[in-house]
Order: C-alpha cells, then structure tokens, then sequence
C-alpha cells in the first residue's frame, strides 16, 4: 500500500466492525455549526460592508488552502512533503482555523473514513451513500458510534507536540484571537463574515465536496482509477478545482493517498502550486507525486471510449530538480 501512515495509525487486522453502528445527534457540532451560521446571516446582514465580503474570500482562501488542504490533508495526515516544523505548525494551525476539528481530531475522521471505505462494506455515515438530506444531517449535525471500532494510535510525533496538544484541546477557541483583530480593525461585521461566515461555508463545502466525491453519476469518465475490493470509490469532482484548492480531484487521491499532488494533466491544483512555491525557495522538499509512491496491486487504471491510454502520465520517480505545476 502506498499509504503507510493510515496503516500504522489503524491496524487493519484488528476484529473491528465498520458496518454496525448508531448514529446520535451530536450536541457539540450541531450547535456550533449553526451558531455560526446564525452569527454570519444576522451579523453579516445587519453589519454588511464590501471590506467583511473581502475579509471572508482572503480567510477562506488562506485557511482552507495552506491550513487545511495543506497543513491538514497533505502534510499531517499524508506526510506527502517535508518542511520545517515551525512551518508544519503554521500549516496546521491555519488548519485548525478552519472550525472542522484540532489535529487530532482531523486525523481520527479522516482515517478512520478512509479505512472503512478500503473495506468491502461500511456504514452509509462513513461512505456518504444516503440521500443528500440525510446526509447532510449525519454530517453537519450527528456523530457515529460503531459497535467495533478500530484501535486508534495517533503517532507519538504529533502525540506528544505540546503545540498540538493545545491545538486540540482549545480548536473552537482558537478562533477568539482572530475575531479580536478582526474586531478591532473591522468591528462587528468583519467578525460575522470573517469568522461565522468562513467557519460555516468551509464546514458545509467540506461536506458538500465531499458528499459527490464519493458519489457515482451519470459523467462515469469522472473516475479514472478503481480500487478492487474497496466498498466506496472517490470520483473527481470537475469544475472546483480553483475553489477547492485541489481537493475536489478525488478519484486521483484514492488511488494515490500519499502523492502531494492532486490535480493531473490539466486539473487546477492550486494548493499542489503553493506547494512548489515553497519548494522553489528551499522551504519544502519530498513532494511526492504517484510516481514516487509503491505500486498498489489494488489500483486498476480505467480507460474511456475516447481514450484507450492510460488515465494519465505517471512520469518519472522524483529527482533532484524541481517538479512542474503544469
């Protein structure tokens, strides 16, 4: 497998269940997903400026690019690059930022998905495979309680940073820094767009991506790859990959969970460009593509009626020079 970190965190072998379960509401995300959204319609309706409008794009773009496609996604829970640590904690702190959970927590939803989707069955709360209401309000609003869930082991590098430890333990906290600048530059309604507005439009686009990225349609060239014995298959969401920052090109991150790069042969990637930004300036290194990663005797590449290729061009391993963003 070419995804070592998931499998060192979860054992795979373990007598754990992914399909029986209950899901409860949950008060804590309930409430705090619609606390901000309430916050950002009321406060942002009644102190409305173009400068809040402005705030929001810029803290949407920066948290969910370098924190959470980034920090989160690419380097935490992938390790698909290397970097300084102070600049691995700025990455994941603009994470943090986006209100979805702290490190830990991000790591523990995000794997514990992954692996029951890798099974050859899973509850619907963790394929996304019910209707969109339903949906919607498992993921917005509930939480899932298997019967037999996997052991989980955060690994004793991010377990034991006391940066992360405060991360977790204070993640909804930590947006009250912000909305103090914010508020002292802005007032009230940079607040309202700038912290509610950003918290309750990332958590729900983050939801809405990925509720279609793990859904079929009619368009099946939206799937490039197939993973044999997997129960939920990604599929790339075209058309959002400038406002996604990448992330929407699912079907290439489930058959290549530890490559950097996401977007391929055309495929808008803006957060793999980020990526090799830093690079070109020395402060990033090991960016993995899928030609870098170990074969997956899972992966079958799919081909289309217009196109009896391969999905796309794998390329060379890494080497010293620089990769393209094209």
């Amino acid at each position: 497998m070419s995804d070592t970190g998931l499998h060192t965190r979860i054992d795979f072998a373990a007598d754990a269940d992914p399909v029986n379960g209950v899901v409860r509401w949950s008060a804590m995300k309930s409430i705090w997903w619609t606390g901000m959204l309430l916050g950002w319609v009321v406060g942002g309706a009644i102190w409305f400026s173009w400068s809040a409008v402005c705030v929001f794009i810029v803290s949407c773009a920066v948290t969910l690019c370098l924190g959470h496609s980034i920090g989160m996604h690419r380097k935490l829970i992938h390790e698909a690059f290397d970097c300084p640590l102070w600049l691995e904690r700025v990455f994941v702190y603009l994470g943090t930022l986006v209100g979805l959970q702290g490190p830990f927590g991000m790591m523990v939803m995000h794997d514990m998905r992954d692996w029951a989707q890798r099974q050859s069955a899973c509850h619907a709360f963790l394929s996304h495979q019910s209707g969109i209401l339903r949906d919607f309000w498992w993921q917005l609003h509930c939480k899932l309680d298997l019967d037999a869930p996997p052991a989980y082991r955060v690994p004793d590098r991010i377990a034991q940073d006391r940066f992360y430890q405060v991360l977790q333990s204070t993640w909804m906290a930590q947006q009250v820094p912000l909305a103090m600048v914010l508020f002292a530059f802005g007032g009230i309604g940079w607040v309202a767009w700038g912290i509610c507005g950003r918290v309750a439009v990332s958590v729900f686009g983050h939801w809405l991506i990925g509720y279609f990225a793990h859904n079929d349609g009619p368009d099946k060239s939206r799937r490039d790859w197939h993973i044999r014995g997997a129960s939920v298959q990604g599929y790339n969401v075209r058309g959002f990959g400038l406002l996604t920052f990448g992330e929407c090109w699912h079907n290439n991150h489930h058959a290549f969970p530890g490559s950097a790069r996401l977007g391929h042969d055309g495929q808008m990637d803006p957060g793999w460009w980020v990526l090799c930004a830093f690079a070109r300036v020395g402060l990033i290194t090991r960016l993995n593509q899928p030609s870098d990663l170990p074969e997956r005797a899972e992966l079958e590449p799919i081909t289309h009626d217009s196109d009896q290729t391969r999905p796309f061009d794998l390329g060379s391993p890494r080497s010293d020079t620089l990769p393209s963003i094209r």
